[in-house]
């Protein structure tokens, strides 16, 4: 059995943004979360990542997880490595006199790798939420996203083969093996349910509905609005809320209007954690048309107010987050899943038993289990040895 780093030592964290971040989403949370029950069990942690307006170039959070933003959306990879490699001359802010100087890299990819293993002569360990095979035509022009399909599945699956990788669902661990990562190579470390403050808020007296997180094109909030647009006729009360900002959201307004239900749908913007439990509590169903998701933490936080939400069954680890049928239901199409959000409407006693499935099965994900588990993985008390070939060096250390 390999050993990754001895412990407790210090992990840095690669991600392209943090939960601060105006785009930041379920992969952050997960990181900080992660990074949180680290640095509770004796390890140090630093997360790297984009800079942005609304927090500062370096900070150590609540946690005490220390942050550094470098570099914007794009640039964020190149200053990473430099940093990196800068800290070993004893310079920037990852240099060993700040503390900077890891003993093993979370290279965290959401799509785009960080590429660590060219530049760090540290073990790497590389986290994968999903694949994103679908997505890349669906954000990126055909020739961009045949780029990013190779780097994702070809090129980063060569470059990382003999580290480990862990990532948040049994589903993703699927798909990358369709790729060529060996299961026994892969560890799944599940999200934990994120707790929201409490709430007086009661269920809505009218058929109300909620999507939660960033309008970008792959979440297809269009999903939302026209199953609104559909059941206006059955339930003319029917309300939705949409909760998250991004680029999207004057395509998304813009469709509303040729839908005719302006009147119908708030665009709420970003919610505060009070605002989004206040929400969730009162929603009759959640919904999450999302194309791909590696887990779908959004689903479990429905859950924990008692909320059932409705899915696509293909849409990555979202058929692990919904219990289909106990917690929730997931859907074949879209026609399947207009259906599926009109039975759930409809059927209130249905509705009412899977919301309290839901609240129960949201409880069993913990951060204290996740970090346990992740920090085990770092000690390599767990995951088999990575394959390797004849004359490659390791990337773990013995």
């Amino acid at each position: 059995m390999q050993r990754c780093v001895d412990v407790p030592g210090h992990v840095l964290f690669l991600n392209w943004r943090d939960t601060r971040n105006p785009e930041g989403g379920g992969s952050e949370v997960y990181v900080e979360r992660v990074a949180a029950e680290l640095v509770a069990r004796g390890f140090r942690a630093t997360l790297f990542c984009a800079a942005h307006t609304q927090a500062p170039a370096d900070e150590v959070n609540g946690a005490g997880v220390r942050l550094v933003r470098r570099g914007g959306r794009h640039t964020v990879y190149l200053w990473a490595a430099l940093c990196y490699l800068a800290g070993a001359l004893g310079l920037g802010p990852l240099a060993a006199r700040r503390g900077g100087r890891p003993d093993v890299l979370v290279d965290v990819c959401n799509g785009l790798p960080f590429l660590a293993p060219l530049w760090a002569r540290r073990p790497v360990v590389r986290l994968i939420h999903h694949v994103h095979r679908e997505q890349w035509p669906v954000v990126l022009p055909q020739w961009a996203a045949r780029i990013g399909w190779w780097v994702e599945s070809s090129l980063a699956v060569r470059l990382y083969r003999r580290c480990r990788y862990v990532t948040v669902s049994e589903a993703t661990r699927r798909e990358l093996a369709t790729l060529g990562v060996p299961p026994e190579q892969c560890a799944v470390v599940y999200n934990g349910t994120p707790g929201l403050p409490r709430t007086d808020a009661e269920r809505s007296p009218f058929p109300l509905l909620v999507t939660l997180g960033r309008l970008v094109p792959h979440k297809r909030v269009e999903v939302a609005l026209r199953a609104v647009a559909a059941l206006t006729d059955d339930l003319p009360q029917l309300r939705l809320v949409v909760a998250g900002q991004g680029w999207w959201e004057p395509h998304l307004r813009e469709l509303a209007a040729e839908l005719d239900i302006t009147e119908r749908v708030d665009f709420r913007g970003f919610v505060t954690e009070e605002e989004k439990a206040a929400l969730l509590a009162s929603a009759w169903v959640a919904l999450t048309p999302s194309l791909k998701e590696g887990w779908g933490l959004t689903i479990v936080e429905a859950g924990s107010a008692g909320t059932p939400t409705v899915a696509f069954r293909e849409a990555g680890g979202v058929a692990e987050a919904v219990v289909d049928g106990r917690t929730g239901l997931l859907a074949d199409d879209i026609d399947d899943y207009l259906a599926k959000v009109r039975l759930l409407l409809h059927e209130d006693e249905m509705r009412r038993e899977m919301g309290v499935e839901a609240r129960e099965h949201a409880a069993s994900f913990t951060w204290q289990a996740a970090g346990g588990r992740f920090a085990a993985l770092l000690e390599g008390a767990e995951s088999p040895r990575p394959v390797q070939r004849r004359g490659e060096p390791s990337y773990l250390v013995p």
